[in-house]
């Protein structure tokens, strides 16, 4: 990577993955949710004390991933068929989660048994069916390009700390999702949310780490 891009990808990317974990700040405030049961995108839910700001923040993640994923892809879409899909894996995360964030629920159902119900009947805004596709689509975009760029890292030796830490962090990842869906289908299935919420802040939580650390790889390259 030319110098001034890969510092530019380090910078976008390290910032994306800090604003991705902004919904942290509920330990700070009172958003009147459990973490334990709820789901991440609630906190943004249109009738939420903060979800204006939970939706900017989530704007904020995508756009700065979008913008490093495309920076990267630029310079290093000749550097093999891993690191090339790694890219436009993460600009579709990037893309998504930016969607996302203007697509938010009207509610909060695993809070709200009326916001449930209504779910469950259909009578809730278009924008809950929008947003299950953009997060969906967001989760799997994090999760190829966390496998594709870190295959991409030790295969080609790009970039050591990725190398390093990858694989880990793509085993923890894939373990969440599998939580996390298997907690979906069971509160969709009215059998409680098996800790819906814990799951799925991992999940996002490792998304916005592994960020971390390919910053911080494209830092410590472009630093050599």
């Amino acid at each position: 990577m030319p110098g001034r891009a890969t510092r530019a990808a380090a910078v976008l990317l390290g910032l994306g993955a800090l604003a991705y974990t902004a919904w942290l700040l509920e330990v700070l405030v009172r958003t009147g949710l459990d973490p334990v049961r709820t789901y991440v995108s609630e906190l943004a839910a249109a009738d939420q004390p903060f979800g204006g700001l939970f939706r900017a923040t989530d704007l904020v993640a995508g756009l700065l991933v979008l913008a490093g994923a495309l920076t990267g892809l630029a310079v290093t879409r000749r550097h093999g068929p891993w690191t090339l899909g790694g890219w436009i894996a993460l600009a579709v995360f990037g893309a998504a989660t930016a969607a996302d964030s203007q697509l938010p629920l009207s509610c909060a159902p695993t809070a709200d048994p009326e916001c449930a119900a209504r779910e469950t009947a259909g009578l809730v805004p278009a924008t809950h069916t929008a947003h299950a596709v953009s997060s969906s689509l967001a989760m799997t975009g994090a999760v190829a390009a966390m496998v594709a760029l870190t295959v991409a890292a030790r295969r080609y030796g790009h970039w050591g700390p990725l190398a390093r830490t990858g694989p880990a962090l793509v085993v923890l990842e894939l373990a969440a999702t599998v939580w996390t869906l298997a907690a979906v289908a069971a509160f969709e299935a009215g059998r409680g949310t098996w800790s819906l919420g814990v799951g799925q802040r991992l999940q996002v939580l490792l998304v916005a780490v592994w960020l971390a650390v390919l910053a911080g790889s494209l830092a410590r390259r472009r630093a050599r």
